[in-house]
């Protein structure tokens, strides 16, 4: 055995262990989600079995004689199959790190389309001798059209390269580094390859890519992950601070006070109003997922029948929220039209007309909330509007949504909603 031999048999234990640890982690480490947990779990699990096809392939090569050319060929072609997928996988990967979702685009057209020409190839290459060979001797060979073998990979790799580029600007630093890297190291000892005949570059080279593509991949979502819990904890106390309002405690326990003696019976529809809105309020605050749009809509209606019963023909209300099949941070509709109607019920205004409604629309629920107040003022810094940019900031954190305020032309404010939700989803009255 020469000494290259035990060098390239040392790199492919090298690269195997490398797997196996990235594998380990993969189900060990908290912080990945679930469909990256998934990605890393099948490319370890590729990784792997090309490193194995690799190892197979030399122990076959080196140590098993010639009566296990079979086994050689069969261990080749699982090396060069199962490389192949390598990079058809970076470029789902990157598609979904950058927003395209779909589970069709040109990128991945073309790059499905490249590896089904290796793989016509590779087929191919098993019924001549042009490409590699394994002779009756168990000794490998390369053929004089050799590179044409390697051309679909180099594609694969140029057409990823040129899809980071123009995505870089979607993509973190970290998730950058991650898939240039994942890029680079395979492509250079790919191109050492095709003109030696010596070391086996491209098989650690291989394993330290993926390995080095998830560990920046889990240091960006370790990070996301802290500064999540660290946003998502400000807001809570945040929420709950702009949740104690005792003005409008105090006012509606005055209003009760006074239904007592003229409207018993109104004063006890208040009292549950009043209830079951205290109850959505600290229930809302104790919550740290989203909640169904119905609730909220629930709490909304019933904080405003605490106001309209203080208020009464001042306030007008209309609700109509066809469109329910979506979810949403709590505290996000109920705030808004308290706001409303705390900068709307203007003592110079004769009355103050609120608008609530809910539809689909182009692949997101969009929430409209018009009010025919004196309008909204973007210079005020009071807890209302510090409210605001608190949903503002954990729609965009919790459900990628977004909110615009805009002035209406007839007078007032509007602030709409946008959340994505899945295509075809039905709406639920």
């Amino acid at each position: 055995m020469k000494a290259i031999d035990l060098v390239n048999f040392a790199a492919a234990c090298t690269g195997m262990v490398i797997i196996l640890l990235g594998l380990f982690f993969t189900l060990a480490v908290p912080y990945l989600e679930t469909w990256t947990r998934r990605f890393f779990l099948i490319l370890f699990s590729v990784a792997a079995a090309y490193v194995f096809s690799d190892l197979l392939s030399q122990v076959s090569l080196l140590f098993l004689g010639p009566d296990s050319s079979t086994l050689s060929r069969i261990a080749i072609f699982g090396e060069s199959f199962f490389s192949s997928l390598l990079m058809p996988m970076m470029t789902l990967y990157l598609l979904r790190c950058s927003g395209e979702r779909r589970k069709w685009t040109p990128l991945l057209a073309s790059m499905i389309t490249l590896w089904l020409v290796y793989a016509a190839l590779l087929v191919f290459t098993q019924f001549t001798t042009e490409i590699y060979t394994i002779s009756p001797d168990n000794v490998y060979h390369r053929g004089p059209l050799y590179s044409v073998l390697l051309a679909p990979p180099a594609a694969m790799m140029g057409l990823n390269c040129v899809s980071l580029f123009f995505r870089r600007k979607r993509l973190s630093k970290k998730q950058r580094a991650a898939f240039a890297v994942y890029l680079l190291v395979p492509f250079c000892c790919m191109l050492i390859q095709m003109v030696s005949y010596g070391f086996l570059m491209i098989v650690i080279g291989t394993s330290a890519s993926v390995m080095i593509l998830f560990a920046f991949i889990l240091l960006d979502q370790v990070e996301h992950s802290i500064r999540q819990r660290q946003e998502n904890a400000a807001q809570q106390v945040s929420i709950t601070v702009l949740q104690m309002r005792p003005h409008f405690i105090y006012n509606t326990m005055m209003s009760i006070y006074y239904l007592c003696r003229q409207d018993t019976e109104k004063a006890q529809q208040v009292i549950l109003d009043f209830t079951s809105y205290l109850r959505q309020n600290f229930t809302a605050i104790a919550k740290e997922e989203t909640i169904p749009f119905p609730e909220e809509v629930e709490h909304t209606r019933a904080y405003l029948a605490v106001e309209q019963a203080r208020f009464q023909d001042r306030l007008l209300v209309e609700f109509d929220t066809s469109f329910t099949a979506f979810r949403l941070p709590p505290l996000t509709l109920q705030p808004i039209v308290e706001n409303a109607v705390k900068h709307g019920l203007d003592p110079e205004l004769e009355q103050l007309f609120i608008s609530v409604r809910s539809r689909q629309k182009d692949g997101y629920a969009e929430i409209i909330v018009e009010d025919s107040g004196p309008g909204f003022k973007p210079s005020d810094d009071d807890a209302p509007h510090i409210a605001l940019s608190n949903i503002r900031e954990r729609l965009k954190m919790m459900c990628g949504g977004e909110m615009a305020i805009s002035s209406r032309d007839c007078g007032g404010t509007a602030i709409t909603i946008l959340i994505p939700v899945q295509p075809g989803t039905p709406a639920e009255s």
